[in-house]
């Protein structure tokens, strides 16, 4: 499956919104970075293969407290490397407790190569998060 990395992200996206149980990691490298800086504290914020982060994020995804509905992209950025782009983005949802609409900020350093996310580095609103899901 080839794609750039703008389209590697749509597809991200996509899954989010139409598989939202479900982590497939069809986009990512088997050899895929992928940091957290932002994690809140005690949580992991790197994952060092596609399996260390599918094995951490299928579990987590099938008990996510609230249903994405919506990615708004609000500006990618071209780097002097064409295969990474900066994504800024915003999700918002529904917490299935309660029906309470809410978003969260993030910005996404994304690394591509041969059709597949090599690096992927995403800057999180952790208390926008946080409140969310509370």
């Amino acid at each position: 499956m080839d794609g750039t990395p703008r389209e590697l992200f749509d597809r991200m996206a996509n899954e989010w919104l139409t598989r939202p149980t479900e982590v497939t990691g069809d986009q990512f490298a088997d050899d895929v970075v992928i940091e957290m800086p932002f994690a809140p504290p005690g949580a992991r914020n790197r994952f060092a293969s596609k399996q260390d982060f599918l094995d951490f994020a299928r579990p987590q995804r099938a008990a996510f407290p609230a249903r994405i509905d919506e990615c708004r992209v609000i500006a990618v950025h071209d780097t002097a490397d064409p295969g990474t782009i900066v994504v800024e983005y915003e999700l918002s949802g529904v917490a299935h407790k309660d029906g309470a609409r809410s978003a969260a900020a993030f910005v996404l350093v994304l690394t591509a190569r041969a059709g597949k996310i090599t690096h992927w580095r995403e800057y999180q609103d952790v208390a926008a998060m946080r409140r969310a899901l509370a």
